[in-house]
């Protein structure tokens, strides 16, 4: 029996649909990470995302310009023929007077000096540690995936093995820790099944530098 070509799209009707044979030239390029096809080659280092710290150079940026303006205006002050202000006679005399190794002077110097310290960090380092960043398959493209994201990718797979009850999956820069739940089923069989599903799936998240795998699988406590 032949199918009927043209039918329409209402219920219980049956619609012919394009069929596309392989070596027509017309057919859609496979992902780079499909099953079955090689992964495409790297073109660039893919490094980790920088992130604006706009937050602290916001807050350093405020804090400059309101002592600077301060300093500034009383300045101005002296220089038209006013006395300075008041604070600043009182910082200048305590500056003279107290000794080095007076305690709020310390104070002083370690709050200064951890608040610099904490400034190198955060211009020396990139930040946005909860962003991974992915393999570059093209020199202009960047991409990243977010920690969670890739949690859920892996705990969905593990949850998708025959045995498994429950999962959790902690996703770090460098490790994965995978703690799941067997309700029945040999636990050696369950962790290699686990061990193989979860290699296939952290190559493909398609990560520049793919975590490694910490497993541990164990029976669920008896309740009550």
């Amino acid at each position: 029996m032949s199918e009927p070509q043209g039918a329409g799209t209402g219920e219980g009707s049956t619609q012919r649909l394009p069929v596309v044979e392989r070596g027509t030239g017309t057919e859609t390029e496979p992902g780079p990470y499909e099953s079955g096809v090689p992964d495409a080659p790297a073109t660039g280092r893919a490094g980790r995302f920088w992130s604006a710290r706009r937050v602290p150079a916001g807050i350093v940026a405020l804090v400059l310009l309101l002592l600077s303006g301060a300093f500034l205006y009383d300045v101005a002050a002296v220089r038209a023929g006013r006395s300075a202000l008041g604070w600043r006679r009182d910082l200048a005399r305590q500056l003279a007077e107290r000794p080095v190794d007076d305690t709020w002077v310390l104070v002083g110097a370690g709050v200064a000096a951890a608040l610099g310290l904490w400034l190198l960090v955060l211009a020396l380092t990139p930040g946005l540690r909860r962003l991974l960043p992915m393999r570059r398959t093209h020199p202009g493209v960047r991409a990243g995936l977010h920690r969670d994201a890739a949690a859920t990718v892996l705990r969905d797979r593990a949850m998708e093995v025959s045995g498994v009850q429950a999962a959790r999956v902690r996703m770090r820069r460098r490790r994965a820790r995978v703690r799941a739940l067997s309700h029945f089923r040999e636990l050696d069989d369950v962790r290699a099944d686990l061990d193989g599903v979860l290699d296939g799936a952290v190559l493909g998240l398609g990560l520049a530098r793919p975590p490694a795998v910490s497993l541990r699988v164990k029976r669920p406590g008896r309740k009550g």
